[in-house]
């Protein structure tokens, strides 16, 4: 006779197959089908031949081309900045909506507003918001006058990559400022109360009440937004396809013209998981630092 409990055991996996199935069929087989082509000369249309094997002279290649390692460079600079204002902002519009003034729940609707958009739609809004003949952000920064004329903002390449990320920004900070603010919301009233009787500071109450409260949530909203921001590719895609001259060329859109656009199935899949090995890289040091925060958090509280 099974035990109740090794019979809930038994109940839990049965529920979770179905899942587990769809999981294995959409993305357990497509990995390793993407790891073995790595290590062929596939190419995307062919002769129908099976593919010859090379072995890791893709993965030589790939850590050769000073064009991979530029795209990496420029990987790391939007996802590190990106995620970083995002972030900031989103801890910083939360903490204000979280407080109490009149129309507070219009202007939370208000901030869902650019999370909830389309990315293709984000990308053209602000592709046509940078347009050097008349896009709005030319026409406002001339007239604060912090400008003397119109520029064209996607087509610099020191300008582009910094384009499209505020655009990344402005549509994503308000995940992290909803993930926030419900953090926010349950921390009892009644712990603030206490540490301004005890003549706690405004910062002091952050550090001990508000931080620990929200840690958790935040790493879960960055870590996202991290995964997310490391392989951007449709914004890219729709705002400057990679130019001028590679200034927004990222990883993923390599990736993209290596395979799609040169036909190379075979180093096209693996610059992908040289790619998935750095996000990977990056999440798990994203986690360690969460992990130390939270021990530092329970040791300062004890």
């Amino acid at each position: 006779m099974l035990s109740l409990r090794q019979r809930e055991q038994r109940q839990a996996w049965v529920l979770l197959a179905p899942m587990l199935l769809v999981m294995l069929l959409l993305t357990a087989w497509p990995l390793l089908r993407t790891i073995w082509l790595s290590f062929t000369d596939a190419a995307l249309i062919g002769s129908g031949e099976t593919p010859g094997w090379i072995g890791l002279e893709n993965y030589a290649y790939a850590l050769s081309d000073p064009d991979f390692r530029a795209s990496i460079g420029r990987t790391l600079y939007f996802t590190v900045v990106s995620v970083t204002l995002e972030g900031i902002i989103g801890v910083l519009v939360a903490l204000l909506l979280n407080q109490k003034f009149a129309g507070r729940n219009i202007l939370r609707v208000l901030v869902i507003l650019p999370w909830a958009l389309p990315t293709i739609v984000n990308a053209m809004m602000w592709r046509l918001n940078f347009n050097p003949d008349y896009g709005s952000i030319n026409a406002l920064l001339t007239q604060l006058g912090i400008i003397d004329g119109y520029r064209s903002w996607l087509g610099s390449p020191d300008a582009a990559l910094n384009a499209v990320m505020f655009a990344d920004i402005w549509k994503n900070y308000p995940l992290v400022t909803l993930l926030v603010l419900a953090a926010l919301q349950s921390i009892p009233e009644d712990l603030f109360e206490a540490a301004r009787l005890d003549g706690a500071s405004a910062w002091r109450r952050f550090r001990a009440i508000t931080f620990p409260a929200i840690v958790a949530p935040l790493g879960v909203a960055l870590v996202l937004r991290t995964i997310d921001a490391f392989k951007i590719f449709d914004i890219i895609y729709v705002m400057t396809r990679g130019g001028p001259v590679d200034s927004t060329k990222t990883l993923s859109f390599f990736v993209y013209q290596e395979s799609f656009s040169y036909l190379r199935a075979g180093s096209g899949a693996a610059y992908a998981m040289l790619m998935t090995l750095m996000c990977a890289l990056l999440i798990t040091l994203y986690l360690l630092m969460l992990w130390r925060q939270r021990r530092r958090s329970s040791a300062y509280e004890n």
